[in-house]
């Protein structure tokens, strides 16, 4: 049986992005890893039902020439199921009140799902959403 073990991010700055994915989605932090000869550090953020999110800054890669949002090539967005409507309507709106891009939504997809889409602290977008009730 297969199933996604982890989503990597690119950013800049690990220690940010930890702390908005431990914030706004419960992640918990596990040690850093660090490749001196490589110029590589990551860290592995586990959600509660035990996917995980690799957040990997090297020193070779420049991320800030990239716009925030933009899509231009890898991850297209992470999607974080939180449970009900009333869930993604709450993480949306407390999202935007902290002054997170919330760049569509809450809605009804028209494949049933609820979400919003917002951009975390690097520009990349996540998907807050509730599966629809049939599957």
């Amino acid at each position: 049986m297969a199933r996604i073990h982890h989503i990597g991010i690119w950013t800049n700055d690990i220690d940010r992005l930890a702390g908005f994915y431990g914030r706004y989605f419960g992640t918990t932090a596990g040690p850093r890893y660090l490749n001196s000869a490589k110029g590589f550090e990551s860290a592995f953020l586990t959600l509660a039902g035990g996917a995980k999110l690799e957040l990997m800054r090297t020193s070779t890669l420049s991320l800030s020439r990239v716009a925030a949002g933009t899509q231009p090539f890898g991850l297209a967005h992470v999607a974080v199921e939180v449970g009900s409507t009333a869930a993604v309507d709450a993480l949306a709106g407390r999202l935007r009140t902290d002054g997170y891009p919330v760049l569509d939504g809450p809605r009804r997809t028209g494949d049933g799902y609820y979400e919003a889409v917002v951009l975390d602290p690097d520009g990349n977008r996540v998907e807050i959403c509730a599966a629809p009730a049939n599957t």
